[in-house]
């Protein structure tokens, strides 16, 4: 095996307990797992991402380079008088005219003008929503392995495979699924598909409309995202008839994104809302777990089963100037990158059919590796937009010193490492797509993130598993459930998904959240969290 191949694997001694039967009864079984983990991406940082990240922060340069030249030359001019002449000059001795004075007024005229139309609007989140389920939907992990074998649509070595995978998972004993996928019956139907959206879409969009006050007919532009279950009329249609929408709003219906297209909505969304000023945007973001269910026995499809649990966000944002006192939060950059034009980036995660023609998504080996190198490509270009002045030049000139001059390296001489930003110094708060536990382990481990900032990740993964799209939103609620989020917070959320996708989106909160709402999806459980893992 090569030497970077090996470096990607990592081995695991598990306890498989006492053997119960067979030469060996009696006795304590151990095996050795083999894991794949994420690259070691900052290590390998490529200077294109980096030079693509300063050219969106220079995307307004003529004003970073032309205002302090103006502030120097002025200051040069007033600081070079007295007290006694630069007055004599404003108002005693003045030689102006009329056209110069009216040049210089077409002048700054212009120039103000040309920045304001420019600017972009300011894009507020005015508060979000997060479904929680019933109670009556709740399994632990001893319960999903037992309705699964009840169910009959699994034999003994697909249980096994999956009860290991579950217990090694990160997940906790109150996740929820819905209850047809675990009757004898097919529950990838329409029927039951559209009976999940209805329970989880309008229930997150009914806390939403009641905590922000805002009535379903004022809303201008509504975006709905879910990956798998994509019916006719679409699931924004759905939204609109339930709550009588008026007819003039710009609906979109994103399918097929994958996990990470939630932010993706979010970006047309801000779009939009760029172009339709004076507005409200609903973001909905939501997967149908019943839907996605695989019945098979084919391992690599068996995996999405083990991970994937009902969850639905909704998301109110405004481009309104009179809302600025009641946002939450302001929009402060997204960055999206996508790996699709790479073959293996793009069947890593592929929904297919299996030998007995049942339908699921199959997850490559290579999972970890592909997603370690859009997740490397996506910081490194975010990194020039949030970091601190000070990280930008270490890194920046230790990254240049080491593509000229010590990349390589020699036999003597081991090649120059580049300097690792603290992403810490750019957020206070980190909201990483709870995908499962060996993936938040690996983007701990490459980003140097202390427990406390993954916290609100591994609680969302244990207490609602991974609801795709709309994780980063129930771990955003966490924060806010312990009223950590202070005014001028920033907060990142990170995703990735299929495609291959990473994105991200930074946010600052703009008050205090000094305690969470009645309707905070861990309200019932928060004294609990967190638990040790």
């Amino acid at each position: 095996m090569a030497g970077k191949e090996q470096d990607l694997l990592s081995t695991e001694i598990v306890n498989r307990g006492i053997e119960s039967s067979g030469p060996n009864a009696g006795s304590l079984t151990f095996s050795v797992r083999v894991r794949r983990r994420l690259p070691d991406f900052v290590q390998s940082v490529n200077l294109k991402y980096v030079k693509l990240g300063y050219h969106y922060l220079i995307n307004h340069g003529i004003y970073l380079a032309t205002i302090p030249v103006l502030v120097l030359v002025f200051s040069a001019e007033v600081g070079s008088l007295s007290k006694e002449e630069l007055w004599r000059k404003l108002w005693e001795d003045p030689h102006y005219d009329l056209a110069t004075v009216l040049a210089f007024l077409a002048v700054f005229v212009f120039t103000l003008s040309v920045y304001l139309l420019s600017r972009p609007r300011s894009i507020y989140l005015i508060d979000f929503a997060c479904y929680k389920p019933h109670d009556d939907l709740k399994v632990s992990k001893e319960q999903f392995i037992e309705l699964a074998r009840q169910s009959g649509k699994f034999d003994e070595a697909s249980l096994e495979f999956q009860k290991r995978i579950v217990e090694s998972s990160g997940i906790g004993d109150e996740t929820y699924i819905p209850k047809a996928i675990m009757s004898s019956e097919n529950c990838s139907t329409m029927k039951e598909g559209r009976a999940e959206a209805s329970t989880v879409m309008f229930g997150a969009l009914d806390e939403l409309f009641e905590k922000t006050r805002v009535r379903p007919k004022d809303v201008g532009i509504l975006v709905v995202n879910c990956s798998i279950f994509n019916p006719t009329p679409s699931l924004s249609a759905m939204i609109i008839n339930h709550y009588k929408m008026r007819g003039n709003i710009l609906s979109f219906n994103l399918g097929g994104m994958g996990c990470s297209a939630g932010i993706i909505a979010l970006d047309l969304a801000r779009d939009m809302l760029q172009a339709n000023p004076n507005n409200y945007a609903v973001v909905v973001s939501t997967e149908m777990v019943g839907y996605n269910w695989y019945p098979g026995r084919e391992r690599s499809m068996l995996i999405p089963n083990c991970f994937f649990r009902m969850g639905c966000s909704a998301v109110l944002l405004s481009n309104r100037r009179r809302d600025y006192r009641r946002a939450k939060y302001s929009l402060e950059h997204i960055v999206r990158t996508h790996k699709g034009a790479d073959d293996r980036s793009f069947r890593c995660v592929h929904q297919e059919e299996d030998d007995q023609q049942f339908r699921g998504l199959k997850i490559s080996k290579e999972l970890m590796e592909i997603g370690g190198d859009a997740l490397k490509t996506n910081i490194t270009t975010l990194g020039p937009l949030v970091l601190p002045f000070s990280e930008q030049l270490l890194f920046f000139a230790t990254l240049v010193w080491r593509h000229l001059f010590g990349g390589k390296g020699s036999r003597s001489q081991p090649p120059t490492k580049p300097y690792i930003p603290d992403y810490k110094l750019a957020f206070e708060h980190f909201c990483v797509h709870a995908a499962g536990k060996g993936v938040l382990d690996e983007l701990q481990r490459n980003l140097e993130l202390s427990d406390k900032n993954m916290e609100a990740s591994r609680m969302t993964l244990h207490r609602f598993g991974n609801t795709s799209s709309s994780s980063i939103w129930y771990e955003l609620a966490y924060l806010e459930a312990k009223e950590r989020v202070r005014r001028g917070d920033r907060v990142w959320q990170l995703a990735f998904g299929s495609g291959f996708k990473c994105n991200s989106v930074v946010w600052r909160s703009m008050r205090r959240v000094k305690k969470p709402s009645r309707n905070n999806p861990w309200l019932g459980c928060l004294d609990r969290y967190p638990v040790p893992l």
